[in-house]
């Protein structure tokens, strides 16, 4: 299991207990917009989250990576609500590309700023910006961990979103309450 550290060099942020995807949008006043996973294939079952979303982005379009979560009332993670009632909120925390300008190989954080540019502070709004913590990854992993979340995810500031090298590390809670019974739920549902 890897363990959590401070670096000046690294930024910190919750991992979202969800499913992983890359929202397309394309024409955001005509709210043309999907999920995309990482294997490449349309989250199909998303699409009315995706739409909600693209309705308030910029007409040149955005390519976002985030976390597709249905949050309880806190702002928390909850899986196996995720599982039976669906998505409520996008939680965003890349942004590749916005309005036919390519930022991949600009620096973590200057696509998050950029990002939190894009996603205004709403609560009504199905998507969230993930904010990160600088540098102190230890003591911030210790207070997810009390409140029994997934863990953290520690990503390189200066990083960029190429598929050569990897800028980012996931350091889980072993303890996650969320855990319990998910490998069995997945090998049930694959039987079907």
């Amino acid at each position: 299991m890897k363990q959590p550290w401070s670096d000046l060099a690294w930024v910190f942020e919750l991992k979202h207990d969800g499913f992983r995807g890359l929202l397309y949008i394309r024409d955001g006043a005509m709210a043309i917009a999907e999920f995309v996973s990482r294997n490449g294939n349309v989250m199909r079952r998303f699409s009315d989250l995706a739409g909600a979303i693209a309705r308030g982005m910029p007409e040149g379009g955005a390519v976002i990576d985030g976390e597709i979560c249905h949050l309880n009332e806190h702002g928390e993670p909850q899986f196996y609500d995720l599982m039976r009632r669906g998505a409520t909120h996008f939680c965003a925390f890349d942004l590749l590309w916005v309005d036919g300008e390519d930022l991949r190989r600009q620096q973590l954080v200057e696509r998050k700023r950029r990002l939190r540019e894009l996603v205004k502070k709403d609560d009504a709004s199905p998507i969230r910006y993930v904010d990160h913590i600088e540098a102190d990854g230890v003591p911030f992993y210790r207070l997810v961990c009390e409140r029994d979340m997934e863990g953290i995810v520690a990503k390189r500031a200066d990083g960029l979103y190429t598929p050569e090298e990897t800028t980012w590390v996931k350091v889980k809670n072993p303890r996650y309450s969320q855990n319990d019974g998910r490998r069995e739920l997945f090998e049930r549902r694959s039987r079907f």
